[in-house]
């Protein structure tokens, strides 16, 4: 059976980040934007990484250009502006395609697994997957880092 655990992604350094370096950990994977209406969410994100990682949470932010290309900039360009602006210190990705035939494998499978509210509508869609790897729960665009159901996910999967 795939999980979460079974993909990779390439950091937004040119690393391999492997997800199942993340087992036995709850990760909450959000795809990001620099230059959207919802950007400041990555505080609500960073809030949320400090608050839970030291139960065990991972946060993992994946930047796109497929919605309206508000991720206009180079990798190095996107870490300078999350570190700088937010104080970004959970795992970024390198720029990476979220929805359609382009769509990264990892997104592909977990639309498969929850349908059609795990298919981003656009930046900042959140998808939480649990310490086994298996998809546990999406949360569209709108939906605050901090509000109450995604706190629930998140400690029941912790």
């Amino acid at each position: 059976m795939t999980t979460a655990h079974d993909f990779s992604f390439n950091t937004i350094d040119g690393k391999l980040l492997s997800l199942s370096q993340f087992a036995g950990h709850p990760v909450l994977v959000v795809n990001v934007a620099s230059k959207c209406g919802l950007t400041p969410q990555y505080e609500g994100l960073v809030q949320l990484y400090h608050d839970k990682r030291e139960k065990g949470l991972v946060v993992l932010g994946v930047p796109s250009n497929q919605f309206m290309g508000q991720e206009p900039g180079t990798n190095e360009e996107i870490a300078t502006f999350c570190s700088t602006t937010f104080g970004v210190d959970f795992p970024l990705t390198e720029k990476t395609d979220v929805k359609g035939d382009s769509a990264h494998p990892f997104y592909k499978w977990m639309k498969k697994e929850l349908g059609e509210p795990a298919d981003p509508l656009w930046n900042f869609h959140k998808l939480l997957f649990g310490k086994d790897g298996k998809a546990v729960a999406a949360f569209g665009p709108r939906t605050e880092p901090l509000a109450p159901e995604i706190a629930q996910a998140i400690d029941g999967a912790l």
